[in-house]
């Protein structure tokens, strides 16, 4: 299929492909981990983003297992994501010529992402801690024969004569003491492979150039009826050599695989599987089907309808060649007449192979033309016929016209953010695939990868679960995976008011993908197959002032006053008898959208709320010291992922680096680069610094001496935001206090990131204010605090105006969370602890503006059942009470079921207002001692101000309840949860105290030259965001809702 050779040799390689291969054996298990190092530090110096390296390890003992492919990740980011998640393998005996003859057949090949044949270099480093069992010759030799450059490290345990042998040359052969040793010897790897790597010839060299074509989607319709039981493995395996020939790593061509009897199923979509190594896998798993009778037209008919379609990843209407090969090894009990006529007339190329059980006729009649019908007496005589099928294809492929050619014109617009709000209640559990269905159809028109349409789903029925964001999905094909994935939620009542309320205020939300600020217009199509059972007037209102455009789609169960009433308009409100229906008005949406879309003003237009600022000023100080030597390159990493976010090219943001131990070292100042390419390529470039101790205080004074100025290309003076991103490892030698404070007084935003070495009082000192101090286990984590980082950010004010400071305070109004101990020792007395929290919540007055409430529960891992901005009524959260279940689970990790809600409920994006001044209160509940430590997390959450009220029982231990408390006396205690009304009044006395205690004070200062000692404070109390910012009053801090937005 596929390749036609002529002679070309090309001196300029985009790259190398570079195969490691690891001792996984017993004698390495100790000195795994540094060979883990090692291949990540070599995976530094390739150039993987660009796809000019690619990179695949395989561990090896007694038998050699790919890790991963040269083919399974195409970026740097998710390779060393890879190699740092590497565990040794174990096993004996070592059986290195086993592994290289695997190397040769298994992961040197153009199916496992090889470029061989295109002349790449191909380079293996073999690290090995001792002799092999087995024969080395022969294998070694294969793949030098193929022009694979081999280069072998070994340990004290190693023959370095056999490692000699295995390498291409004696001199690749290097030696280390002990694994751990591997830095020592990497310079003079990579000379060494440096050196060759350009002029490397196989002994043996084919060079092939496939010919350039459009790309082609081809589909193998293979007949697993029980007649082919014995031939289906040869059927198997000619799929696998076809595929072997076609180019699908660069998206040329794509494949699908449809097996059939009675019924046709799809084995795979031709948008399943990006890869040939995916692809590969997937036809090396199938299995037989078998059934009775063989249909052949009503699998044909399957094909024009369900997978030669745009949604299930053709191109036909982009003028890609459609491609059929059909394996048939019987007569068809049904017509093949029409369906076979149709395929054609859609421009389908139809191929037939048959056994000696088919009917020549049949197949010839089904093929578009009458030698394009193939024979063999068994299909195991398959690979007899492949060369006349290349051909036969070859000779149309490029021609092919559909009869009826169709032209489909876009119009140009600005983009979109879409999203879909499912009814997935009791009632739509049978309509729900045709739902499902619908949206992808939708998807299938939007323009996602060019990042002008962004999608979100949520699915709905007594309450709502986002199934994804607008921002966790950038492909097409990645929504569509997660569409098709959908499962249908059930549950009941049908709450669409309440999940309306959820879509206003945690989808079309900045931190979670929606451009609403930018003005990209906001769509929200409504899917809903009943009556609501809450009141949608006021949730609807909401996101229509908020300028979102709502379309809703009921069945004949639905109410279509009720949908009218949820649009803009009631035309918007569109109906069909069944979901199953929905074909019938995706145009008439479709118009409705188009003719809209380019329009959509918000009924209340001062609803704006970014100011256009001139851009920001954003610097990295990365801790260099020798404690983070491992961590750097996900350090490296995050940099980058937070750079993609900027504006730089436009000239509106601009960055600096400095890294820092003993000294600081500025990698570049704002001004040294000014387009985000220059910027990525040094950021990739960065070495770690090294050094010891770790002065964070000088570090910081350097900053506000050399980078947060003029010269180094700071814009403060003009009014441009000034931010500061710190990730520190490990705890400072030297005073951070009066530096830290230095910056903030300047205007400095400070944000710091540590890892489990750091102070974390340390960083809520140096940032400006606690919750802007984050915490992972390891660097490796960043990506798991990007969006708390970006929800902190966002409760950042606009403008701060010290000629006339404001402090709003907030009284009469309290966020409550409640965390209950849901551990295997609480089983009996749970119902108990839910009763308890429906009576106090009965007591407070709950609304978005008024009292909010979460509930977690926890064992071994903590789980939110809803956060503080979920339910607006307190119907609502006695609703969501009564239906808690116990979780179970054991041990009870009350430590980190603390730290989990510090860091996820207690936050500005799970709406806490903690940063308004209201009362943060959380209520524990708790049967049992802590199996792990309570002591820091408590302590973080007495700091920020959170107070803690403590309850257990008789196994609880006192102790540990009045440590945790905010207060000994807010520690309260019962024989058993059923007593836990007898503390009830003693629990509502001592919220009143707390909420006394929280209200804040207005600041005050002897003089006006002291205002920057109260800056701190205004920011935490101030709520309102001032848009309207005279030229005059420059800003000094600002809100970066976009900055971190993945």
């Amino acid at each position: 299929m596929f390749q036609i050779s002529s002679s070309l040799v090309v001196r300029q390689y985009p790259g190398r492909d570079v195969v490691f291969l690891l001792d996984g054996s017993d004698g390495t298990r100790t000195g795994f981990p540094a060979m883990r190092d090692f291949v990540q530090r070599v995976v530094e110096t390739l150039s993987v983003d660009d796809n000019k390296d690619r990179v695949s390890v395989v561990q090896y003992s007694r038998d050699p297992a790919a890790q991963f492919f040269l083919n399974t990740y195409m970026t740097k980011g998710q390779i060393l994501d890879a190699v740092r998640g590497l565990r040794h393998k174990g096993g004996r005996p070592l059986n290195t010529g086993a592994a290289l003859q695997y190397l040769r057949d298994n992961v040197f090949t153009a199916s496992a992402g090889s470029r061989q044949p295109e002349g790449v270099p191909q380079v293996l480093i073999l690290l090995s801690g001792g002799r092999s069992f087995d024969n080395v010759d022969a294998p070694a030799d294969a793949l030098k024969q193929m022009g694979v450059l081999i280069f072998a490290i070994g340990s004290r345990g190693s023959d370095i004569i056999e490692l000699q042998k295995v390498s291409n040359d004696p001199s690749y052969a290097l030696s280390v003491s002990e694994f751990t040793d591997l830095p020592s010897v990497q310079q003079q790897l990579q000379a060494s492979v440096e050196a060759v790597v350009i002029d490397v010839t196989p002994e043996s060299p084919t060079v092939l150039v496939v010919r350039q074509y459009p790309g082609r989607d081809v589909v193998f319709l293979l007949d697993g009826s029980d007649g082919t039981r014995t031939g289906f493995p040869a059927m198997r395996d000619f799929v696998q050599r076809v595929v072997e020939t076609l180019s699908v790593d660069d998206n040329k061509d794509r494949v699908s695989v449809v097996q059939y009897s009675r019924d046709p199923a799809a084995q795979f979509f031709l948008n399943t599987y990006m890869t040939k190594g995916q692809i590969l896998d997937a036809v090396r798993g199938l299995r037989h089907k078998g059934g009775r009778p063989l249909n052949t037209g009503a699998a044909l008919q399957y094909l024009r309808d369900n997978v030669f379609t745009a949604s299930a990843g053709s191109r036909q209407p982009e003028g890609v060649p459609q491609v059929l090969i059909l394996l048939s090894g019987g007569r068809s009990f049904d017509n093949v007449d029409a369906p076979a006529d149709a395929l054609k007339q859609m421009g389908v190329l139809i191929f037939a192979i048959g056994s000696r059980g088919s009917d020549i006729r049949e197949l010839q009649k089904v093929s578009n033309d009458p030698s394009y019908a193939l024979s063999v007496s068994e299909f195991t005589d398959l690979p007899s016929v492949q060369q006349q099928l290349q051909a036969s294809v070859e000779a149309v492929v490029i021609d092919v016209t559909p009869e009826s050619p169709t032209v489909l014109v876009v119009r140009q617009y600005p983009g979109r953010d879409v999203v879909f709000l499912l009814d997935g209640s009791d009632g739509t559990r049978t309509g729900f695939s045709a739902m499902r269905d619908f949206v992808q159809r939708v998807v299938e028109t939007l323009s996602v990868d060019d990042n002008k349409d962004r999608v979100s789903v949520v699915q709905y029925s007594r309450d709502p679960a986002a199934q994804f964001f607008l921002n966790t999905y950038m492909t097409k094909g990645q929504i569509l995976d997660a569409v098709r994935g959908l499962r249908h939620k059930g549950g009941r009542p049908l709450n669409t008011g309440a999940a309306l309320q959820y879509l206003r205020d945690n989808v079309f939300t900045a931190s979670a993908g929606s451009r609403q600020p930018e003005g990209v217009p906001q769509v929200l199509i409504l899917l809903s197959g009943g009556r609501s059972f809450d009141n949608v007037d006021a949730p609807a209102d909401a996101l229509k002032q908020m300028g979102v455009l709502i379309f809703a789609i009921g069945s004949r169960g639905s109410d279509i006053r009720e949908l009218q009433k949820v649009s803009n308009d009631p035309s918007y409100a569109l109906s069909v008898s069944e979901f199953t229906d929905l074909p019938s008005v995706q145009q008439q949406l479709q118009a409705s959208v188009e003719a809209v879309v380019i329009d959509v003003t918000p009924e209340s237009p001062t609803v704006l709320v970014v100011r256009q600022y001139p851009g920001r000023d954003v610097v990295f100080l990365l801790d260099g010291s020798d404690g983070t030597r491992t961590g750097f390159p996900a350090m490296r990493d995050f940099v980058q992922r937070v750079v993609e976010t900027l504006s730089v090219d436009d000239n509106k943001d601009r960055v600096s680096v400095v890294q820092y131990s003993r000294d600081p070292a500025a990698q570049f100042f704002l001004n040294t680069y000014m387009t985000k390419g220059q910027i990525l390529d040094a950021v990739r470039g960065l070495r770690h610094k090294g050094g010891r101790p770790l002065n964070t205080g000088a570090a910081l004074q350097y900053l506000r001496d050399n980078v947060f100025t003029a010269s180094a290309g700071s814009r403060q003076p003009e009014g441009v935001p000034q931010v500061l991103i710190l990730l520190s490892g490990g705890r400072s030698f030297d005073n951070v206090d009066a530096p830290a404070d230095a910056l903030k007084q300047m205007g400095v935003l400070i944000f710091a990131i540590g890892s489990r070495g750091s102070d974390i009082r340390e960083l809520q000192k140096v940032s400006n204010d606690p919750s802007y101090a984050l915490s992972v286990s390891e660097f490796t984590d960043l990506p798991s605090v990007q969006q708390q980082l970006q929800a902190s950010v966002e409760a950042v004010v606009i403008d701060v105006t010290p000629e006339s400071p404001t402090v709003l305070v907030e009284t009469g109004k309290k966020d409550i969370v409640f965390l209950l101990d849901g551990s295997d020792g609480t089983r009996n007395g749970f119902p108990a602890m839910r009763d308890f929290v429906e009576k106090v919540i009965e007591k407070v007055n709950v609304g978005a503006n008024k009292d909010r409430v979460s509930v977690v529960q926890f064992s071994r891992e903590a789980e939110v059942h809803f956060y503080l901005n979920t339910y607006n009524t307190r119907e609502d959260v006695v609703d969501a009470v009564r239906g808690l279940r116990h979780r179970g689970g054991r041990p009870l990790n009350t430590g980190a079921a603390l730290q989990y809600v510090r860091s996820n409920v207690f936050t500005n994006s799970s709406g806490s207002r903690h940063l308004q001044g209201v009362p943060q209160m959380l209520i524990l509940l708790i049967g049992g001692r802590s199996f792990d430590n309570v002591d820091a997390p408590a302590s973080a959450l007495k700091q920020e101000g959170i107070s803690v009220i403590a309850i257990g029982t008789r196994t609880s231990d006192s102790g540990e309840l009045q440590k945790l408390s905010y207060k000994p006396n807010y520690a309260l205690s019962v024989s058993e949860f059923s007593d836990l009304p007898s503390v009830q009044e003693q629990l509502s006395s001592v919220i009143e105290t707390v909420q006394a205690r929280s209200t804040p004070l207005v600041p005050t200062v002897t003089e006006f030259t002291d205002l920057p000692s109260v800056q701190q404070q205004l920011q935490a109390s101030v709520e309102a965001v001032v848009i309207d910012v005279t030229p005059e009053s420059p800003t000094v801090l600002g809100m970066f809702s976009s900055m971190f937005s993945t």
